[in-house]
């Protein structure tokens, strides 16, 4: 379980009444709960948040996380009822798992499986465990984005598969597979998509002949799109705090985290504390400063500083700022619920103007969703 006190306020500097568009006195108590709270009120059925697929899988991932240090019991309940409309009396989901995006969600049959004992979630968690095993990679191991897209590697995939694959592994003795898996796929990743100035690049064909007209001597993208790189941080973290000390590929991802904070430190914006839709373009005009990524970087300093992965006062002083600059993006209407506002829409590869010009939503579930994992570590 993971307990929002991780680190003290003498270590990041981060105490309580820092926010928000409300006021002091208006303020949540617990900002966790309250987008919790808010959102069901908001969408009391589960099954009007979305379909099977990684965006409400993120948001109920991010309410059990709540869930363990709350024990409310309606938030387990909530996610029950969503997983429920897609598993049936078998334990069957009618869907082909021909996406990485589509088995994010698979981590919540995991939970449901420990947290219930019924064995239904077990069984569709199985489903998702074989389809892994068949899935199609490049010839260095890494998991195409989706089968329609040949040879792709998007840096947001290994998010949607590489954890839940993990968890299944030691939920179940399937230690030694998963263990290779998952660390081959993000070195992959890492190896491809990997830039010289601390980020990654949104994507890699290793065919070339995507239609986003990757770079001819690299097989990249052109541009360093922010969410993309944050469910690559966000993975490297929930990897390292399960694989075991002495695996022989855990340096290599303690030193993919490093390069991405000196990134993220490289890049935040020294105004906002935030980092920009595309992470290195904070100067030009159409820029702005996104939520999501925001949360997912700073959820990864702050873990790789308690970790020890990472030191030093840059990186106290980014994490610290990320957190701030997130909480200034959350207010408190004039209904009574929380707002988190200026979150990118679900987004493809693109040149600068797609990037720039993607909808600013407010209370997107990608930005629900990586707010309550950042808030459950960093809230004091």
């Amino acid at each position: 379980m993971i307990r929002r006190r991780t680190v003290l306020a003498s270590t990041l500097g981060i105490t309580g009444g820092l926010l928000l568009g409300a006021t002091a006195e208006a303020a949540p108590a617990d900002w966790s709960r309250a987008v919790v709270d808010s959102t069901i009120a908001r969408k009391p059925d589960p099954k009007s948040l979305g379909g099977w697929g990684y965006t409400c899988g993120l948001f109920l991932y991010g309410v059990h996380r709540v869930y363990q240090r709350v024990k409310e019991p309606s938030y387990l309940a909530y996610i029950k009822q969503w997983v429920d409309t897609y598993v049936d009396a078998d334990g069957h989901i009618n869907r082909g798992f021909d996406n990485l995006d589509a088995m994010q969600s698979g981590n919540l049959l995991l939970i449901l499986h420990k947290e219930t004992g019924d064995p239904r979630y077990r069984t569709a968690a199985d489903q998702i465990r074989t389809r892994i095993t068949t899935y199609p990679r490049t010839t260095d191991g890494g998991m195409w984005h989706a089968t329609g897209k040949t040879n792709e590697l998007w840096a947001d995939g290994v998010f949607m598969a590489q954890p839940f694959l993990l968890r299944y592994g030691l939920a179940y003795g399937d230690e030694t597979y998963a263990y290779d898996e998952v660390t081959r796929n993000l070195a992959v990743y890492f190896s491809h998509l990997k830039a010289s100035n601390g980020l990654l690049y949104h994507a890699y064909d290793a065919d070339g002949d995507a239609p986003w007209s990757p770079d001819p001597a690299t097989g990249t993208s052109a541009y360093h799109w922010a969410r993309a790189i944050g469910w690559t941080a966000m993975t490297h973290i929930e990897v390292l705090e399960l694989l075991p000390a002495n695996h022989p590929r855990r340096a290599q991802l303690i030193a993919n985290v490093r390069h991405l904070a000196k990134g993220f430190v490289r890049y935040q914006d020294p105004g906002t504390g935030r980092w920009f839709q595309v992470v290195d373009k904070g100067s030009e005009a159409g820029n702005w400063t996104e939520t999501s990524a925001s949360s997912m970087y700073t959820l990864m300093l702050h873990a790789a500083l308690r970790r020890g992965y990472i030191a030093g006062g840059a990186y106290v002083s980014a994490a610290r700022r990320g957190y701030q600059g997130v909480l200034e993006k959350v207010s408190v209407n004039a209904d009574g619920l929380t707002d988190i506002a200026d979150i990118s829409e679900g987004t493809n590869v693109g040149d600068l103007a797609y990037y720039f010009g993607r909808k600013r939503n407010t209370n997107d579930l990608h930005g629900l969703g990586a707010f309550l994992l950042m808030n459950e570590r960093l809230a004091p």
